[in-house]
């Protein structure tokens, strides 16, 4: 079931070169990918020498199955889940993106959004590009193909210097390279890994685990890794000094049991509830998540605190992405058949929710409320994360303010909303402390919480205007 009160990422990307399975492998790469995207997925692999695929809406398993991995066959695959920020959400903006150029086949699968694509657009239409989708990968295989004249490298180099904004991308030819590119800043995640011999790369970790490839390490900001049958070759970009990896990986994004800058994505989200109980302490009973984005950090602010750690909501593990709602009056069916009080436990207590967000607030407040219903006694809630005041503009989906409650509300006023006794978000210092990286100010995004915009872009500019192609 979608829950339109937390904010959703761009996509997952994943390639393989070199592998006698590579279709099946990564489609078991997009599997563990799937919490990063789940309107469509894709792959592409490459035939002899042109590029085939197969992509279509829905979860990686709703798309493939073992008769169509096996029409798949060939050595260098990329594959992606989507969730679109930029380009609407139909199939013809699923990736991987083909295109095929003299000769030549090349497809690309994107994560994140490329705040001077407009601008890139009307340069190439004027120059007589003719665009299929609102996606940001087709603009970075326009502008590719037009600097091949410079030769391949070069041309990597060209355009990638072109693009502003967040992106990590996974690109392949059907000569059987697979290229890997991050961006100057560093915004998104991108890994390498080794499988028999064979190079990996995909969008988090996890995603090695799963398909048992050994992790090598993180690409750096601003650097190009080019992947064919004799080995690997890296490309470092000029870029600034200043890093700015999305810190609300940590919080949200990337699975618990993915590696991100050095550290353990599980580990992490414990310290940020271990802080939280430092900065906001409270009496108790217990200490509870709403399952599943708060459950790491509660467990952490459990172990500081000493009180106990409860489940007090008890999630339905198999509800789908959708839930029918009828009528009007069964509007709140969408939030309870996701999650269901264990009514016992909570009558008559007094109890610490922690959270990881809070976006839209229509969810937790629904959610509160019930409790309420129940006979809880007093209700706080602590976030592990400081408020999200301001819209992102590099890939997740908040992308005017007026979507976000913090924006509009005191904390005060937000506890009140809510139905609280009290409300508490963590600090920014105490966020960037508890992540444990060196330097965490020159290190992280975090405009989401306090306005200081890395990559500069068109405040003009919306997600509706790109999909309209103004």
């Amino acid at each position: 079931m979608t829950d339109y009160d937390k904010p959703r990422e761009a996509c997952g990307i994943f390639g393989i070169c070199n592998h006698p399975e590579a279709a099946p492998v990564t489609y078991f790469g997009l599997y563990a990918l799937q919490h990063r995207g789940q309107e469509s997925a894709g792959i592409s692999v490459v035939r002899g020498d042109a590029i085939i695929e197969h992509k279509g809406m829905g979860l990686v398993s709703d798309v493939f199955d073992m008769d169509r991995l096996q029409l798949l066959a060939g050595r260098c695959a990329i594959g992606h889940v989507r969730y679109s920020t930029t380009g609407s959400s139909v199939l013809a903006n699923a990736q991987p993106f083909l295109v095929r150029h003299r000769h030549k086949s090349y497809a690309v699968a994107h994560n994140g959004n490329i705040v001077n694509a407009h601008l890139l657009k009307n340069e190439l239409e004027q120059a007589g590009s003719i665009f299929q989708t609102t996606m940001d990968s087709e603009i970075f295989l326009h502008l590719f193909v037009k600097n091949l004249v410079h030769g391949f490298e070069q041309a990597l180099l060209e355009t990638v210097s072109r693009l502003k904004g967040a992106f990590s991308i996974v690109m392949m030819t059907s000569r059987g390279e697979i290229i890997g590119i991050k961006d100057s800043y560093g915004f998104r995640p991108l890994s390498l890994g080794k499988l028999n011999g064979n190079y990996v790369l995909a969008s988090e970790s996890c995603a090695f685990d799963l398909v048992e490839a050994e992790f090598i390490r993180e690409l750096d900001p601003g650097e190009i890794v080019i992947i064919n049958a004799d080995g690997i070759k890296s490309i470092k970009t000029p870029g600034p000094d200043q890093r700015a990896f999305c810190i609300f990986e940590f919080i949200y994004f990337a699975r618990p049991d993915s590696f991100l800058c050095g550290r353990n994505v599980y580990l992490t989200r414990k310290a940020h509830g271990r802080r939280l109980a430092i900065e906001a302490p409270i009496e108790a009973d217990f200490v509870m998540p709403f399952p599943d984005s708060g459950t790491y950090a509660a467990l952490g602010y459990s172990e500081a605190s000493g009180i106990p750690f409860e489940m007090g909501m008890i999630r339905n593990h198999y509800v789908g992405r959708t839930f029918i709602q009828p009528t009007q009056s069964m509007r709140d069916f969408g939030v309870r058949v996701k999650l269901n009080p264990v009514k016992e436990l909570l009558k008559g207590k007094d109890i610490i929710i922690i959270e990881d967000s809070i976006i839209r607030g229509t969810t937790i407040k629904t959610r509160v409320k019930a409790l309420r219903e129940l006979g809880v006694g007093k209700v706080h809630m602590r976030v592990s994360g400081p408020p999200h005041r301001f819209p992102c503009h590099y890939g997740i989906d908040f992308s005017t303010r007026g979507e976000l409650i913090a924006a509009k509300k005191t904390v005060a006023e937000l506890r009140d909303y809510l139905g609280l006794d009290s409300l508490y978000y963590l600090s920014i210092e105490g966020l960037l402390e508890a992540t444990g990286v060196e330097n965490p100010e020159n290190n992280f995004c975090k405009a989401c919480f306090d306005g200081c915009y890395p990559v500069a872009f068109d405040i003009n500019l919306t997600k509706e205007c790109l999909e309209a192609g103004q």
